[in-house]
């Protein structure tokens, strides 16, 4: 029974990891068919790789390069362009260091870090690689630079989620017995009065309510229009307000001469001796 129970769950471990590989879609984000292989010297000093190095003309192999997106990893591959074949590959792993290197004298030739596993023991080696022109580089550099991208978004939204199931949640909800108590205030006073206002208002019949109506909608009348003027009248008014006028000129003609003849009276003659002495 014990061997049973441990095959069936070795059967269920192995039917889950197929499960995972099976989900995992592999995306193909770049594709070339013209990629040249170099087999660059080693490093001899901690500077950069340089591509005048090498003998560009004479490249080792020339064949189709893929960028594929697989999970988490990050996949390019050589393969050969009528067969398919897998000439190299390398990985493109979170925490890992990178396995494309540009060079400093040219922005068409890389470096590509390969792995092979040889007998269960992972080795790697370094080749160069170029393309043809600047905009397939270009390309093969964006869609590595994605993946990594994608990688960043993926990480920060598992730590989101982490600290949101970390973070003690608050239970708002009423337990039994508890209440709530609103307190309600009107603009125009207090909340009582206004509810006693209001059953009166409901407790009146519809008649009551149509006359109570009434009596505040109601309006006094306008005044009556003035009553026009006789001929007559309009005369005697003008004569009267054109000898109230004349009036008003005639003194004040009067005080005006009496205020020039006491003007003159008041004022002393200049004293001219000297002059008529002198005559």
């Amino acid at each position: 029974m014990d061997k049973e129970k441990q095959q069936e769950e070795s059967n269920d471990q192995g039917s889950v990891e197929e499960n995972d590989e099976s989900e995992a879609i592999e995306l193909l984000l770049f594709q070339v068919s013209e990629c040249y292989v170099y087999l660059i010297p080693p490093r001899k000093s901690a500077s950069s790789y340089r591509a005048d190095e090498w003998n560009v003309n004479k490249w080792a192999w020339e064949g189709t390069l893929k960028v594929i997106s697989k999970g988490e990893e990050c996949i390019i591959r050589l393969e050969d362009k009528s067969t398919g074949e897998l000439y190299a590959r390398a990985f493109l792993r979170n925490g890992e260091p990178h396995p494309v290197e540009p060079v400093i004298d040219s922005s068409r030739y890389f470096v590509l870090r390969v792995e092979e596993n040889i007998g269960g023991r992972v080795r790697h080696a370094f080749i160069g690689i170029g393309f043809r022109e600047r905009t397939e580089a270009y390309d093969f550099q964006a869609a590595l630079h994605d993946h990594m991208k994608y990688l960043n978004k993926k990480r920060t939204a598992e730590e989101m989620e982490q600290q949101f199931q970390n973070t003690s949640s608050v239970d708002y909800s009423l337990k039994e017995g508890e209440t709530l108590v609103l307190q309600i205030k009107t603009k125009g006073g207090s909340s009582a009065k206004s509810k006693i206002l209001e059953q009166g208002v409901s407790s009146l019949s519809i008649e009551d309510k149509g006359k109570q109506k009434e009596a505040v909608i109601s309006i006094k009348p306008p005044p009556p229009p003035p009553t026009p003027l006789s001929p007559a009248s309009t005369v005697e008014k003008a004569s009267n307000n054109f000898s109230q006028k004349h009036s008003e000129g005639a003194s004040s003609k009067e005080e005006d001469r009496s205020l020039e003849s006491q003007s003159t009276e008041d004022i002393p003659d200049d004293d001219f001796g000297d002059f008529q002495a002198a005559g």
